[in-house]
């Protein structure tokens, strides 16, 4: 670890120390998440935080999460729905999808998610099938080479005024690289290309330093025109 990440994760621990209370579900999430084997790409918890006040900020009463892995994010989320609110969220892993189950029984919130397990895109296709009530809030964090086609069903799922979230879409600032041969580069440069060339999205994105490195979001609200 060099120096400048040593002192961005310091900043974090800090950070959460100072902002967020102790939180013992939570902690047992993460290890369930250990135990389980699941690799540790989590949000932190002052990213979790953040989609907590997101979820808040906008009012959001149905949110939908492409990528659970254990659940820890969804988890933030779920926590800061009103009542009666859901989170639809998809998980590609069986084994991923059975400990985030756990976790979301361990946190108190199972009754706020439905878990859907299975390829993304075909969950997706099925909530379109359905005729899913609009999502307030749409929080995308799975395979990175399929960023264009989930925000493709995204909008299609979505309303004036829902909230469109990338994570991960900086990539250590490989994302300036036009002819990187990553895939997951390139899946970030689709988002940049998706929000910057649709009409009925507003976007900004911010880099971000901490624990997790260097990474960043991407994040939209779709307008009405």
């Amino acid at each position: 670890m060099t120096a400048g990440k040593n002192i961005w994760a310091q900043v974090d621990h800090y950070a959460a120390a100072s902002l967020l209370a102790a939180d013992p579900a939570m902690e047992a999430v993460l290890a369930h998440n250990r135990a389980g084997g699941l690799p540790a790409i989590d949000v932190s918890p002052l990213q979790g935080k953040f989609l907590d006040l997101v979820v808040r900020m906008c009012g959001a009463r149905r949110v939908l999460e492409i990528g659970t892995l254990g659940g820890y994010s969804t988890i933030w989320m779920a926590r800061a729905l009103p009542a009666g609110g859901t989170v639809v969220t998809l998980e590609l892993e069986e084994r991923h999808a059975a400990v985030a189950s756990r976790n979301f029984a361990t946190a108190g919130v199972g009754d706020r998610i439905d878990l859907r397990v299975g390829p993304a895109l075909s969950s997706l296709e099925k909530l379109g099938k359905e005729g899913a009530a609009p999502f307030d809030l749409i929080f995308i964090d799975a395979d990175k080479p399929n960023n264009e086609r989930y925000l493709v069903w995204a909008m299609r799922l979505a309303r004036p005024g829902t909230v469109i979230i990338c994570d991960n879409v900086i990539r250590d600032g490989a994302v300036i690289e036009a002819g990187s041969r990553d895939a997951s580069v390139q899946g970030a440069r689709d988002v940049f290309s998706f929000f910057g060339n649709r009409g009925k999205l507003e976007a900004t994105a911010l880099q971000t330093v901490g624990e997790k490195g260097y990474d960043g979001f991407a994040m939209a609200i779709v307008s009405e025109s």
